[in-house]
């Protein structure tokens, strides 16, 4: 009993003094220090964790920050920002995914409720005008400009909007080999500012497809990014005429490029005819054998 009646002592003096025990309440003498959460369990449950005095000394170099740099949950260091499309706290308070980087901020995207998913906050660029770079490359917004400027030194804004270029076919037809009677559709992608124009011609024929021909379709609509133009040709029942090189063409006021596919066609295997059978010699050793 001795020994239990010494250890409740100890405890209650403990308890007394204050700073024995782990996120024990501060008296009044102690200094005003940030205090964060440092996990969601935490902040429902309503316990709030003390940090340590702030030694700026302490802190470690971030480097290689693609979105800059954001104050940790204690309001003392700095860490790398999240990025754009990376997951976010909505608070002030970095404690659980981390802030978004400059020119960033950490948003809820309501139309994911229309698939029956949750929506996680992410961090969203604040301007979605696209700039050029001194590169002569397209970014879709100032953060991704800065993303790419964090890896490569000397790159800097040229203007406001995209870069005014020649078009760039980023995804050319694809060969294709096919059988006769089947379909084929080949796909062309272009990027250009301003917007380029997609025709679509078959190698030694100045007719512009699909022309007059019912079995062959072309479709172009924008996307799949900003600045980009998709079109497709399509040959529904290929027929012996359709084997060749088909161009797709693309231009605006800067210029022209094309790029072209060929298609080729497999001869389908015939069965072989039957072997000349001389029925005579075969029915003269018919009756000879009996």
């Amino acid at each position: 009993m001795p020994c239990c009646s010494a250890f409740i002592i100890v405890v209650v003096l403990c308890i007394c003094q204050g700073g024995s025990f782990p996120r024990g309440k501060a008296d009044d003498n102690d200094q005003d220090y940030p205090v964060a959460f440092y996990s969601k369990d935490e902040k429902d449950a309503g316990d709030a964790a003390r940090c340590a005095p702030c030694s700026p000394e302490l802190c470690s170099d971030a480097q290689g920050c693609a979105a800059g740099l954001v104050l940790d949950s204690c309001g003392c260091c700095f860490d790398c920002g999240n990025v754009e499309g990376q997951l976010c706290d909505l608070d002030s308070v970095s404690s659980f995914y981390g802030l978004c980087g400059r020119d960033l901020e950490c948003r809820v995207d309501l139309s994911d409720l229309s698939h029956g998913e949750i929506p996680e906050p992410r961090c969203v660029c604040v301007s979605q005008d696209a700039v050029c770079g001194s590169d002569g490359q397209t970014y879709e917004n100032i953060c991704q400009f800065q993303e790419a400027a964090s890896s490569s030194k000397g790159l800097r804004v040229d203007s406001k909007g995209p870069c005014q270029t020649v078009p760039h076919i980023k995804l050319p037809p694809q060969n294709a080999t096919n059988t006769l009677g089947s379909s084929i559709i080949f796909l062309c992608e272009i990027a250009a500012f301003p917007m380029a124009q997609v025709q679509w011609r078959k190698d030694g024929d100045d007719i512009i497809l699909p022309g007059d021909d019912p079995h062959i379709s072309v479709q172009s609509r924008g996307g799949p990014l900003k600045f980009e133009l998709s079109s497709w040709l399509q040959i529904e029942g290929v027929a012996p005429g359709d084997a060749g090189d088909y161009h797709c063409v693309a231009n605006n006021e800067l210029g022209t490029v094309s790029a072209l596919a060929s298609l080729r066609l497999l001869v389908q295997d015939v069965d072989p005819p039957l072997a000349h059978v001389n029925i005579t010699e075969h029915t003269e050793e018919y009756y000879d054998y009996y």
